[in-house]
């Protein structure tokens, strides 16, 4: 396991009470000028869901809107609002960087789904299937298509920097997990100097001239 990945587990994001979701990441300047501090947006209502189905990377059929039937790859989910976004489908346009006489820049982004909107693709005949969620003789949790009873396998994933996390091997070069969670550092209320005295085995005499803060 890499550092990255142990920094990363421990940094989860936590949003005030009352936070909205939107298609913007929760650490964004977008995100927060619309969840501005002191301010309770609306609630939002869901259908909850007992088992997520659809992951970054699957391929899904759109079942609803003007995109009805086509079919495309899942760019981004947000949970919090039962949402899906598409490579290139359901798209909207708008005007973005308004100012003055300038109107802005003409740009495309896609809108969201909800999940009931989409329906999973069978890859063995690439048409729209439901799925449940089922345990292998080795008691792994798969995706299995209802209509074909193949399993989906869920999507891999690949960086930026192009590396797939499930993929990773780790090199001489890599920290260990017992390395990265050993305790290395002890509080201590001497000052940096004083440690250092302390390790050379220096020892002053002399008495420090009293400092006062007011």
């Amino acid at each position: 396991m890499r550092l990255t990945a142990l920094l990363a587990m421990a940094a989860r994001v936590r949003v005030p009470p009352g936070y909205r979701y939107g298609t913007n990441r929760p650490w964004t300047i977008n995100a927060q000028r619309q969840n501005p501090p002191g301010k309770r947006r609306n609630k939002v209502f869901l259908e909850p869901v007992e088992d997520w189905h659809v992951f970054k990377g699957d391929t899904v059929e759109v079942l609803a809107g003007k995109d009805s039937g086509k079919q495309g790859k899942v760019s981004q989910v947000i949970r919090a609002r039962n949402w899906v976004l598409l490579e290139g489908l359901n798209v909207h346009y708008r005007y973005v960087g308004r100012s003055g006489d300038y109107k802005g820049t003409y740009m495309a982004s896609e809108a969201p789904l909800l999940l009931r909107d989409v329906s999973l693709v069978d890859p063995t005949d690439r048409k729209p299937t439901e799925v449940e969620w089922r345990f292998t003789e080795e008691g792994e949790k798969v995706r299995v298509s209802l209509r074909t009873g193949r399993v989906i396998p869920k999507p891999v994933m690949q960086r930026r920097d192009g590396i797939v996390p499930e993929q990773w091997k780790d090199g001489p070069k890599d920290t260990s997990p017992e390395d990265a969670l050993e305790k290395t550092y002890v509080a201590s209320l001497k000052t940096f100097e004083e440690e250092i005295m302390e390790k050379m085995g220096i020892v002053e005499h002399g008495r420090p001239k009293k400092s006062f803060w007011y």
